[in-house]
Order: structure tokens, then sequence, then C-alpha cells
């Protein structure tokens, strides 16, 4: 097998800018070795004797995409904290640093919902103990923290609808507030398609600790979706969404299949009111919305993996 400095040099030859927007864009390279080595199984679930399978709602089609907020949506919690943690461990940082990134999660967990200046202060800090190491060490360093801190924490019910766009030839991108270069390591062990991150700017490999444009949030997600589903041919009707957060409305708002995930309370009163689909996995149990897969079989079908781990937990109580 190849060494970790060279697979992740690969990684960042697959970096693109999106024309017109301040995001990057990082396709996976399915034939590296670490790209989603436990890939989900197919998304049909056994229950007792019986068997619940999708109907083919999300089905082969070449103009659509389905794109997946992160945070949240994903995986439990943020990402940019898990990061941190991962390199104070390694020296990046003092105590002090990653105990105020600690309460700041806490809330995030608590609260159900990012706060801005949580965000901006989270990418401050990366971004200032970032500077002066290259990409390759910290694309390394976030393998690690997949491993250590993130594989654990996906939200099997989420990862279940992914593969169901995946199983049906449809690509499946990230799109997050994250350096792109960890979104990608993300996609590669999910074995989605790409993702779409922010860009840390760096200098022949080494990180200035800048950005290179705006963090991708809120209305800049939306743009960076639109540029991509330019240069793939992609058609807004036929696309699907899914977030947690009231700041991805934009995002949400530009696909015909729009889905809250985990949702804060502004984007379940938002879905609500607008007849959205909702699934929410923080508690096992499944919400009422169903615009996406229809009622029934292929609705349950969706949270498969989720509703399966409430039933096993109900059942031992």
């Amino acid at each position: 097998m190849s060494s970790p400095a060279d697979r992740n040099s690969r990684r960042s030859d697959h970096v693109e800018s999106l024309p017109g927007t301040d995001a990057s864009a990082i396709s996976v390279d399915q034939s590296d070795p670490l790209a989603a080595p436990d890939a989900l199984c197919d998304t049909s679930v056994r229950t007792g004797s019986i068997e619940i399978t999708a109907e083919p709602v999300i089905h082969e089609d070449a103009h659509a995409a389905a794109f997946f907020d992160l945070d949240n949506t994903v995986i439990q919690g943020a990402s940019l904290f898990h990061l941190a943690k991962g390199l104070y461990r390694r020296g990046f940082f003092p105590t002090r640093v990653i105990m105020k990134g600690l309460w700041q999660q806490l809330y995030f967990r608590v609260a159900g919902q990012e706060h801005a200046g949580h965000i901006e202060d989270a990418r401050s800090v990366i971004l200032g103990f970032i500077e002066g190491h290259t990409v390759a060490e910290v694309e390394e360093i976030a393998d690690e923290v997949y491993e250590e801190s993130i594989a654990g924490r996906i939200w099997p019910g989420t990862r279940a609808l992914a593969q169901m766009h995946l199983d049906v030839g449809q690509q499946v991108w990230l799109v997050t507030a994250a350096p792109v270069e960890v979104a990608g390591i993300i996609a590669a062990r999910l074995g989605l398609t790409g993702a779409l991150g922010t860009t840390a700017a760096h200098v022949d490999g080494v990180y200035t600790g800048r950005l290179k444009g705006v963090l991708l949030h809120g209305e800049a997600k939306a743009e960076a979706v639109r540029a991509l589903a330019v240069e793939h041919g992609f058609e807004f009707a036929r696309c699907f969404a899914y977030s947690d957060s009231f700041n991805d409305l934009p995002m949400l708002s530009l696909v015909g299949h729009p889905c809250a995930i985990n949702p804060d309370g502004r984007l379940q009163a938002y879905a609500e009111e607008q007849d959205w689909q909702i699934r929410d996995y923080r508690t096992g149990r499944r919400a009422a919305r169903l615009g996406l897969l229809g009622a029934g079989a292929a609705g349950a079908a969706a949270s498969a993996v989720a509703t399966g781990l409430a039933v096993r937990r109900y059942l031992r109580r």
C-alpha cells in the first residue's frame, strides 16, 4: 500500500476551484485503498421476519444528485471541533483553546444548532494553528481524526439515505464549511462522489493561515452547489438536499427534494410549514413528514438503520 503522504498528495491533486465561487471541490479517488472500506450494505433491512425495501422513487437519473450538509446531518456534532481536538492532541495549540472549543461543542449538542460566533472562532483557531504546516501533514492528521472521533459518530440513517442515492448511480456530495481537504477525507471514507468545502489558502503545499474567499456557509453553500450543477448538468428540480440547519435554507430551497435531518427549531418549523420531509435520528424516531419517498415501506426503508436500532432498544426495555 502507498504511504499516507502519497495518498494525501493524490487527494490534494483532486482539489479544484469552482468557477464563480470561493469554494473548492474535491472528487473522491475511488482507487484510494481507504475509500469506503466499510461501505454500507444494501438499502433493505430485516426486522424479525419482515423485510422492508425502498421503492424506486430515488432512481437512476444522470441529471439528479444529492447534496448533504456535514455537521449534525451526516455526523454528530461539528467536524471543526473534532479536527481541533485532534490537532490539540498533537500539540498544535494549548489546553485553554481546546477547552473553549469543547464548551462550544457542548453548546452545539445541547442547543441543537450552530452559533455563528462559535463557528468563526473555530475557523480562526484552526487557520492560525495550521499556518506553516503542510497540506499533507494536516490531511494525514485528518485521516487519523476520522478514525478517532468521526467514524463512530456517523448517523446510520443519514448514511443509509446517501447509500440509496449511490446505489442507483446518482452523485452524492458533501457541502460543508469544513476545510475541503478534511471534507474530502470524510467523503472518501463514506464512498461518496466528492465534497465542496472551505478553501484554506496555501502556497507550495504550506498553509498561510488565511482563507481563500469566505467560509462555505449559508448562501455561499448554495452558490457552490449552483456552480457544481452547471459543471455536471444537474437539474435542480430533480436533485435532493439534506441539512439540519436553518442557515442552509438557501441550499435546501434550490432543489426539488429538500429534507430536514435532525433539524434545529427554525428549520423544523419551516419544513413543517412547507411540507418538506423531516427525519430525526437523534432519538431513533422517524419524524412524520414524508415528501421524498412516500408513505409506508419506502419511508421506513430510508431510515432503516436508525429504525432498527430503535426497535431493538425498545424490545430490550
